[in-house]
């Protein structure tokens, strides 16, 4: 059967014949593109425009989602936690911490997905020999450190102004205000569980995708991605972005309630949030709103991402072998 998606190439982003084309002048100027500094910069802004307009979409979501976290007798449905928070804050409080979502997770969009097209290419170079999973494995860690990091102070403010009124109206006051309560401490009091939550839910999510892509063309469609129309090539992408962002789900939950746990300072340590939330309440809580959350989000991140690589005359993301057999 012959490779027609070796990530280990770059003819494994085109077609048989236009590998076969590789000193086609058509062919250097793809090459280019796909792996000079302006592919990995559209890559991260894509992420970021995506990342950004998604998470700020579901902000009344997510604002439901801290509260059930850090006051789960208060907040213990999804309906019912959100007649609460209208009845006590109004409609402008479902939309609390919108910019924490926005800008915060649009710069750990963009670092997060164009570090990968980055870090899987390194990867590719040095780990040869070694299953796919590795690199896909590696990629998404790498990258995701870095995003953590930028995202952290964003997310300690935003959870402080979901959860708590009368900290601060958003990031301009809250800022200045986490800052002189807690120094620079304040603003990473959550990286260690951020980390735990979301270097397990990227690792997972991006691999998945790239199965899922691949299981997609080889086994439903049962035809090469480049022999699909554009529409075929983003319904691929969105069943696969969904499934991934549900698989990511399931292991990240743990921490994403330490982390709103921390950051609410309900406790001091990771250690005290486990004992207070409970083993079972780590796995179960919040988990039916983050699904109604996650899945659809990274399914639209990577519906974004790849209009804009079609747009732009680049293959649309993920897959191993999409060659039909």
């Amino acid at each position: 059967m012959e490779t027609l998606f070796d990530i280990r190439s770059p003819e494994s982003f085109f077609s048989s014949e236009m590998a076969e084309e590789g000193k086609d002048e058509k062919w250097r100027r793809k090459e280019l593109v796909i792996f000079s500094p302006e592919y990995y910069a559209l890559c991260a802004a894509s992420g970021m425009v995506s990342a950004g307009a998604t998470h700020l979409a579901i902000t009344p979501l997510d604002v439901l989602k801290v509260n059930m976290q850090v006051n789960p007798m208060k907040y213990q449905s999804i309906w019912s936690g959100l007649s609460v928070l209208l009845k006590e804050q109004g409609p402008s409080g479902l939309w609390r911490g919108w910019g924490g979502k926005f800008f915060g997770y649009g710069i750990q969009g963009g670092f997060k997905y164009g570090l990968y097209e980055y870090f899987k290419r390194k990867y590719l170079d040095v780990l040869t020999g070694y299953n796919r999973n590795v690199v896909f494995f590696a990629s998404s860690a790498s990258a995701q450190i870095l995003a953590d990091l930028s995202l952290c102070p964003f997310e300690a403010v935003k959870v402080r102004v979901q959860t708590q009124p009368q900290f601060a109206k958003g990031l301009i006051d809250g800022f200045p205000k986490l800052y002189a309560s807690e120094g620079l401490f304040g603003f990473y009091r959550g990286l260690t569980p951020l980390w735990c939550r979301n270097l397990p839910f990227s690792m997972l999510m991006f691999s998945s995708f790239e199965h899922s892509v691949d299981f997609l063309y080889h086994k439903v469609l049962q035809t090469r991605k480049q022999d699909c129309s554009y529409f075929q090539q983003l319904g691929v992408t969105t069943v696969a972005g969904y499934t991934a962002g549900a698989v990511g789900t399931i292991v990240s939950n743990p921490a994403d309630n330490i982390v709103a746990a921390l950051n609410n300072k309900k406790v001091d340590n990771i250690l005290q949030a486990v004992r207070s939330i409970g083993a079972v309440n780590l796995l179960t809580r919040s988990l039916p709103v983050r699904f109604t959350i996650v899945g659809p989000v990274i399914s639209f991140q990577w519906f974004f991402i790849d209009t804009i690589k079609l747009l732009t005359g680049l293959p649309t993301s993920g897959g191993l072998n999409t060659d039909k057999g």
